[in-house]
């Protein structure tokens, strides 16, 4: 997930993912944006009910089908990726991933860091190109204390 919350550094990641939406000929609405810009405010990974009640204005609630269509645009989009093991969501933090993910998930805080996979991408990769698969999507989930946690234990 993003760690800088500063303004500059969300409006920045903003633009970014509105241009990688262009590029790609799809359309970061306004919806989609204010869905990734509470991704990228959390400290932590949100629930799709968490951001469903950030979502509210003047027209009333948001409806969860609405959180969960922009999610899914968001990852389709690599902006935003799903931690299964806790059923949330956070905004990419290495940029527009079409790679694999490890996500370091702390046990106590539920706090996620993700990494580059590095070799174990590639090794993947070539795994699946020798057996003839294509390769969607590539999450790994490891989980345990974070440094702050661990300190605190």
């Amino acid at each position: 997930m993003v760690h800088d919350h500063s303004p500059a550094a969300t409006a920045a990641a903003l633009e970014a993912a509105a241009v990688q939406c262009a590029r790609a000929g799809e359309n970061l609405t306004p919806l989609r944006r204010r869905v990734l810009e509470l991704l990228i405010a959390r400290h932590a990974p949100a629930k799709a009910y968490d951001l469903l009640a950030e979502l509210g204005g003047a027209e009333g609630p948001a409806k969860p089908p609405t959180v969960y269509r922009a999610l899914e645009f968001l990852m389709r989009m690599g902006l935003a990726h799903k931690i299964e093991s806790l059923n949330a969501f956070v905004a990419c933090d290495i940029g527009a991933c079409s790679r694999a993910k490890i996500f370091m998930v702390c046990d106590r805080c539920g706090d996620a860091v993700e990494i580059a996979a590095g070799h174990a991408d590639e090794d993947l990769q070539h795994a699946a190109e020798t057996r003839g698969f294509l390769i969607r999507q590539a999450i790994f989930e490891a989980s345990g204390l974070c440094a702050r946690c661990k300190e605190a234990a």
